[in-house]
């Protein structure tokens, strides 16, 4: 079990690692910078190499992610928020690697009207340029790669599918630095039904045939405030929305999916997950497995599968 938490970072970052520490989560994500401003936070080296070590010491903390800026918009037909969304992405990931991320998760945008095969070309250059430009991990420091991240299906965003996200990764020549970060309030928003186990094992195998299992690296674990197939990004507490406990159980405790890092994004009272959000996604993780159990020791297992 691996229960995270989007955390506050602090000017060092390291205050991340003691919030996480606190509410019992053991890996956390951070922003690096405002999520809503174009001002990149520039940090010295040795403070990113101090958290680097500071992570890999940590007595709890499994995992550190990083969420890129929300503006970032690699599908605009606007040239001038193209360059701007790529040199942010790119700062982005030149801190994540420089602090030992496991990933940076990005939202990949809007093609705001033009079409998704229309923007397909731009938005994969995009990425790889990102990629490229990037500076690199201190040496002996493992690779942070990009975490593309599922939507909603509002309006004109990109990645309301696993058939869109592999798209764009197969436009990038299939680069393995380039991974997926499931939203599991995103996934019901466009209409994905995986509360039963039937339905979560309907999800392992839409990854595997677009993308791969070997790209899933992590999920963000919410809830949901509207009913599923609404397109709207509403996050709700752990089984306070339309999924609830049981629904997310039956992803969370699938054989494929169950000793991923799993990362609450819920409001909590309104200042983020606290230590009872993580009871509660504890809760679900053992119930999914109980689920699985059940199942499997059921004399008509078989039946299911």
């Amino acid at each position: 079990m691996n229960i995270g938490a989007h955390v506050r970072g602090g000017g060092t970052l390291l205050p991340s690692l003691r919030a996480g520490e606190e509410i019992g989560a053991t890996s956390i994500q951070i922003f690096t910078q405002s999520p809503r401003t174009w001002k990149p936070s520039l940090y010295a080296p040795e403070v990113l190499d101090a958290y680097y070590e500071a992570q890999l010491s940590h007595p709890t903390i499994r995992h550190t992610f990083s969420h890129a800026t929300y503006l970032i918009n690699l599908g605009t037909p606007n040239p001038e928020l193209l360059e701007k969304s790529q040199a942010t992405l790119t700062h982005n990931l030149s801190v994540g690697r420089r602090m030992g991320a496991s990933g940076v998760v990005v939202h990949t945008g809007s093609h705001m009207g033009s079409g998704f095969e229309v923007a397909l070309p731009q938005i994969a250059r995009a990425y790889v340029r990102a990629l490229d430009e990037a500076d690199r991990a201190p040496a002996g420091v493992p690779e942070c790669p990009i975490l593309i991240e599922n939507t909603a299906g509002a309006g004109g965003t990109v990645g309301r599918s696993f058939e869109e996200i592999g798209a764009i990764i197969d436009a990038c020549g299939k680069d393995e630095r380039l991974q997926v970060c499931v939203d599991t309030q995103h996934l019901w928003a466009s209409g994905f039904d995986f509360s039963t186990p039937e339905g979560a094992n309907a999800l392992v195998h839409a990854i595997d045939t677009h993308v791969g299992l070997a790209r899933l690296t992590c999920f963000h674990l919410n809830d949901s405030l509207v009913e599923r197939g609404s397109n709207k990004d509403r996050h709700a507490n752990i089984d306070e929305g339309t999924i609830g406990l049981e629904g997310l159980a039956a992803l969370m405790g699938h054989p494929a999916m169950r000793d991923l890092p799993m990362i609450l994004e819920v409001p909590g009272e309104k200042d983020g997950p606290r230590g009872l959000d993580v009871a509660a996604a504890e809760r679900a993780w053992r119930r999914g497995i109980d689920i699985y159990e059940t199942r499997d020791s059921s004399p008509t297992a078989s039946t299911h599968s």
